[in-house]
């Protein structure tokens, strides 16, 4: 028996992670789940951007060959069923996405399968087949400087379009009649998207996250009227069931922040248990972004709540904050406090 090499363990273990998350999983899942296909570039390649996945990979084509391969021999060895998957790009003509620099139609057909589980049911497989196979959101850019319309040549410094010739001001891909709504109201924005026969999604790029953030929807005049209409009929219903949903949360917060200081006490024994309460308040915190409410964290995962633990003896016991204050690097701060880091878990491990 051929012993299993590393790629094979990663493939296999990105499949079995979209698998479990999912109940499905294609080869894009695989490709962005190695890394190997950032979800920024995917996003470029969605919106049309790119002339196949293959162009915004970090590998070459005969590496991505390799993992596919491993991948196809995964899905042999599991009890999954085929469902073959439309890719359409976020652009108005909604044009297919190719995949493979060649266009060979045996590799973009291996690429647009996804894998279900075989007992699942066949309702719930044509759902997941149809929502998978809906044509992505129009994309409109809130322009960070002005520029010059492709079509028309007229400078412009609101929002745009982009396609292949290059930024397109509204009127020019007919999205001038729609209405800016913005963010921050979820029912107005749901019902207002639903009663619009056309819409588009308006991002903006941030410069500190590096990466566009959506900032509200375009949607015809008429659906923002009925949608508030909607919203006004039902006020106090929604209201009572934010509060159920707000306590809700607030119990299973608790809980989750329990059974995180507990695990905590089972790997540092040593730890003190208002430090392991500490700790698991501060980065079990909803909305945090900290590693206890990431998925390995909110798994109990070992190695994310080593991590979680790490960082606390970092800014409590340590001279970290006081280095990074006296203006040294990050990286050469952490270098400088590593032992001290070592040395508290050393002591908490006993």
């Amino acid at each position: 028996m051929q012993p299993v090499t590393k790629l094979e363990r990663r493939v296999m273990t990105a499949a079995e992670q979209a698998l479990s998350r999912q109940r499905h999983v294609s080869p894009l899942d695989v490709l962005t789940g190695l890394g190997w296909i950032p979800a920024g570039r995917v996003t470029d390649w969605r919106q049309a951007r790119a002339p196949h996945l293959e162009a915004v990979a970090a590998v070459s084509a005969d590496r991505l060959a390799d993992a596919l391969e491993i991948f196809h021999r995964w899905v042999g060895s599991r009890d999954l069923r085929p469902g073959e998957v439309e890719y359409l790009a976020a652009t108005r003509d909604r044009r297919p996405l190719r995949f493979t620099a060649t266009g060979e139609p045996g590799r973009e057909r291996a690429y647009r399968t996804h894998w279900m589980p075989a007992d699942l049911p066949e309702p719930h497989r044509e759902r997941l087949t149809a929502r998978q196979s809906k044509p992505p959101d129009l994309v409109v850019v809130q322009a960070l400087t002005s520029f010059t319309c492709t079509g028309c040549g007229r400078t412009d410094a609101g929002l745009l379009m982009m396609e292949d010739a290059g930024p397109h001001c509204l009127d020019c891909v007919d999205l001038g009649h729609l209405v800016f709504l913005p963010a921050g109201d979820a029912a107005l924005t749901r019902r207002a998207r639903k009663a619009s026969r056309l819409s588009a999604v308006v991002v903006r790029f941030s410069g500190t996250r590096r990466r566009n953030e959506r900032q509200g929807l375009l949607v015809e005049e008429a659906a923002v009227e009925q949608a508030e209409r909607e919203c006004l009929s039902d006020e106090e219903a929604r209201a009572r069931r934010r509060e159920r949903d707000r306590e809700r949360r607030a119990v299973a917060d608790e809980r989750f922040q329990a059974e995180l200081a507990e695990h905590i006490g089972r790997l540092f024994p040593g730890c003190p248990p208002r430090r392991a309460a500490e700790i698991s308040l501060h980065t079990g915190t909803r909305g945090s972004g900290r590693v206890g409410r990431s998925a390995a964290g909110r798994a109990l995962d070992p190695d994310a709540v080593t991590r979680a633990v790490i960082a606390s003896i970092r800014h409590a016991d340590t001279a970290y904050d006081e280095l990074l204050m006296a203006g040294v690097p990050r990286e050469e701060a952490r270098q400088r406090i590593r032992a001290d880091i070592d040395r508290v878990l050393h002591r908490w491990r006993s």
